[in-house]
């Protein structure tokens, strides 16, 4: 294949799948205040928080990672200004003491942290302001967890990174992204140049849903679903990943590897090719290509939709790793583009209402349509072109699927945050 796309591929693993501490709207919010706190040298005696509706909506109900069981945007910022390390990205939250967490307890209700919806911006947007004395400092991130996009102290501008600069990473263009040079892609790849962040993908993911399985997190969605399904294959696929989710969104410190700034899309793709790798015998190799074809199927509908919209973002990690799974079994272009096709146009409709317990039942649900979706592609069976949003091929159904994620689900996503905050 293309060296160029070949090169790009692999910047995309390397810069998404990334480990990162609970759930990533929490941590982006504390990201932000704890580079703001290094920026204006000191703990701040204010901090005003401009948010955008989706960060509200997926920070409201998710404990902030690492909090004792905190939830709220005020506990994210008060957590990362007192004990965050901003260098550690998405791992902010991992150097904070029990001193820092009693402290924050105490802070959240006394006022110091103030929340304001941010209206008119991206769907991730973050700007903190904070006053010390006379100094003051702000922080800008934007479409994209860790983003810096605009730092500030006592009026002055440090950094101003270009207009619609959407990347920490000037290497990553999404937009070579398609399936068929994807499919290329993970036949022709050198397993070393991923090696490394697929093998921690692995271990990172699968121990947390080990957790979830031991432990009693939430709804506890995926201990009911291996209890329901026992030795059943596909069964114990969603299970799997549904128990990582349990765990993550109701405050389980471990780490986990994102995709597309989401740590339960990650464990959606990651955990189901696992398990069908284990039970069909298949080779680490093979299992290492199917999660880099899984990984950017799932960034490859996701950049349609955006990082965060009213889409369930578990959907289309349900399709990559249902792609995955095919690949495993021998599926061609063909049959893995019906996958998608079949995926999308039955489960597309699922909301995003915020992080939260009820994330792990949607994956579930999302993982078993995958599989479903592959069954009836391998018996030849696909919704067809002009079915509602199919296109003529499979690139113009993820166009449509984009669009409908991006543009029509948008007022959608307004009236869900209205209903969350009681508007």
């Amino acid at each position: 294949m293309d060296r160029r796309i070949y090169e790009s591929y692999v910047a995309i693993l390397r810069h998404e799948l990334v480990p990162a501490l609970g759930c990533t709207e929490p941590i982006a919010i504390a990201f932000a205040a704890a580079r703001a706190r290094e920026v204006l040298g000191r703990f701040p005696e204010h901090i005003s928080a401009k948010l955008s509706g989706n960060i509200i909506k997926n920070v409201k109900s998710v404990i902030v990672p690492n909090s004792g069981g905190q939830r709220g945007m005020e506990a994210a910022a008060i957590l990362g200004a007192l004990g965050g390390d901003a260098n550690l990205q998405f791992e902010v939250l991992q150097s904070v003491t029990p001193e820092d967490i009693e402290r924050t307890k105490q802070l959240v209700d006394t006022g110091l942290c103030e929340i304001q919806l941010a209206e008119g911006k991206d769907n991730l947007y973050i700007h903190i302001d904070m006053t010390a004395g006379a100094d003051s400092s702000s922080v800008t991130v934007e479409y994209e967890h860790t983003n810096v996009t605009r730092i500030e102290k006592n009026g002055a501008v440090l950094f101003q990174a270009p207009v619609g600069t959407r990347s920490n990473d000037a290497s990553v263009d999404k937009s070579l992204l398609n399936v068929r040079d994807i499919l290329d892609f993970a036949n022709e790849l050198n397993l070393d140049d991923v090696r490394e962040v697929l093998e921690r993908q692995i271990a990172l993911n699968t121990a947390i849903s080990d957790e979830g399985l031991r432990g009693d997190y939430g709804a506890s969605v995926g201990k009911v679903l291996m209890d329901m399904t026992g030795d059943h294959m596909a069964g114990r696929a969603a299970a799997r990943a549904a128990a990582g989710s349990d765990a993550r969104m109701n405050g389980c410190s471990m780490p986990v590897v994102i995709n597309s700034g989401s740590g339960n899309q990650g464990m959606t793709i990651t955990l189901p090719i696992c398990e069908f790798a284990r039970a069909w015998g298949k080779d680490d190799g093979m299992k290492l290509r199917a999660l880099a074809l899984g990984n950017l199927i799932s960034v490859h509908i996701k950049r349609h939709i955006g990082n965060l919209s009213a889409f369930c973002g578990a959907v289309s990690a349900g399709c990559g790793a249902a792609c995955g799974i095919a690949y495993m079994d021998g599926a061609n272009l063909e049959q893995i583009g019906m996958t998608i096709t079949n995926m999308l146009l039955n489960v597309g409709g699922i909301v995003c209402d915020g992080a939260k317990s009820s994330c792990a039942a949607k994956i579930a649900s999302a993982v078993e349509a995958g599989i479903l979706s592959y069954h009836m592609a391998k018996a030849g069976k696909c919704f067809a072109d002009g079915e509602g949003l199919a296109g003529a091929d499979i690139e113009e159904t993820i166009e449509n699927i984009g669009r409908m994620g991006r543009v029509g689900m948008h007022p959608t996503d307004v009236e869900i945050l209205n209903i969350m905050i009681g508007k």
